[in-house]
C-alpha cells in the first residue's frame, strides 16, 4: 500500500513548527486521520513513531502531555488511578500505559505527562480541577505549547481561560465519587467547570476562536499526509481571550453563530452519591 508520510515527513514538519528544546507540549491527537505511515504495521507502532519524534522536538528537558480524562465521578463510576482508561484516543491511551507515565489523580480530567517536568505538572491534584493549582494552570505557568494534531487551535486549555475570565454560561459544579490508588479506595469531591444544560446554545464553538488564532499568525499548522499538526503557546490563548471575550461573551459556544443570548436556568452546583 501506498504511504502516506514518513518519519522524515513528520520529522521535518516539527522541526518547522515554532517549538523549542523544553518546550510543554499539550496534545489532543487522532493520529488516524495523518493515513499510513512507511513502514508502521501496527497502532504501537504508529503511537511510538509519534512518541519517539516529539520527544525528539523537545529533547530531555521538553515534557509531553496528553489528555486522559474519564469523567468518573459525574458517571457515577470509581476512578482507579492505574486502571481507568482514558476517552481520549489512541495516542492518550498508549501514553497511559507507558512505564515512565506520570498520571495526575484527577477522577474526571487527568492527564499523562513523560520528560522532564511530568511530576511538577501532574503531582498533588488539587479538588478543582480547573483551578490556578491544578494541571491547566501549571501549563500555562510553564509557557506550554497546544499542540493539535488533526484538530484545531481549540483545546480544553480554552475552559481554562473561561473560568479565569468567569464566562456567564460555566459554573463551578462538585462531584462526590470514589478514588482506587494503589489497592486502596477513599471518598472524595471533584469540581469540574461545566456548561448550564438549559440551553444547547452553551454547547462549545472552537471555530470562531480557531480563526482569530490564525489570522492573527498564533496558530501555526504544517501539513502532514492526509492531516496536519498546528500549535499556539497557552499564554497566547490567553491574551487572544482576554482581548476577544470582553466583546464577544459567547464567542465559545453555539449561541454567537446563532445570535442568541440562552437562558441560563439555576442549576444544583453539587452533586452527592
Amino acid at each position: 500500500m501506498t504511504a502516506h508520510y514518513t518519519e522524515d515527513d513528520l520529522d521535518a514538519v516539527l522541526g518547522h513548527l515554532p517549538l523549542a528544546n523544553g518546550d510543554v507540549l499539550f496534545l489532543h491527537s487522532n493520529l488516524g486521520f495523518f493515513g499510513r505511515a512507511k513502514g508502521i504495521d501496527s497502532s504501537q507502532a504508529l503511537c511510538q513513531l509519534f512518541f519517539d519524534a516529539l520527544m525528539r522536538r523537545v529533547g530531555s528537558s521538553g515534557t509531553l502531555v496528553v489528555p486522559t480524562f474519564t469523567y468518573s465521578f459525574p458517571r457515577r463510576q470509581i476512578f482507579d488511578l492505574g486502571e481507568s482508561e482514558s476517552d481520549m484516543g489512541l495516542f492518550a491511551e498508549w501514553l497511559r500505559k507507558h512505564p515512565d507515565a506520570h498520571r495526575s489523580c484527577d477522577p474526571c480530567y487527568s492527564v499523562v505527562a513523560l520528560g522532564a517536568k511530568a511530576e511538577m505538572l501532574t503531582q498533588d491534584a488539587p479538588e478543582n480541577s480547573f483551578s490556578r493549582k491544578g494541571f491547566f494552570g501549571r501549563f500555562l505557568e510553564a509557557d506550554g505549547v497546544v499542540l493539535n494534531l488533526n484538530f484545531d487551535a481549540g483545546s480544553t486549555f480554552l475552559h481554562y481561560l473561561e473560568r479565569e475570565l468567569m464566562v456567564p454560561y460555566r459554573f463551578d459544579k462538585t462531584f462526590e465519587g470514589y478514588i482506587r490508588e494503589s489497592g486502596t479506595k477513599r471518598m472524595t469531591k471533584s469540581t469540574i467547570y461545566v456548561r448550564y444544560m438549559s440551553s444547547e446554545a452553551t454547547a462549545p464553538a472552537f471555530e470562531p476562536f480557531h480563526t482569530l488564532a490564525r489570522d492573527a499568525g498564533l496558530f501555526v499548522s504544517m501539513p502532514l499526509g492526509r492531516g496536519q499538526l498546528g500549535c499556539i503557546r497557552a499564554a497566547d490563548c490567553q491574551r487572544l481571550l482576554n482581548a476577544s471575550l470582553p466583546k464577544r461573551p459567547w464567542m465559545l459556544t453555539q449561541a454567537e453563530a446563532l445570535g442568541v443570548i440562552p437562558e441560563l436556568l439555576p442549576e444544583s452546583t453539587y452533586h452527592s452519591l
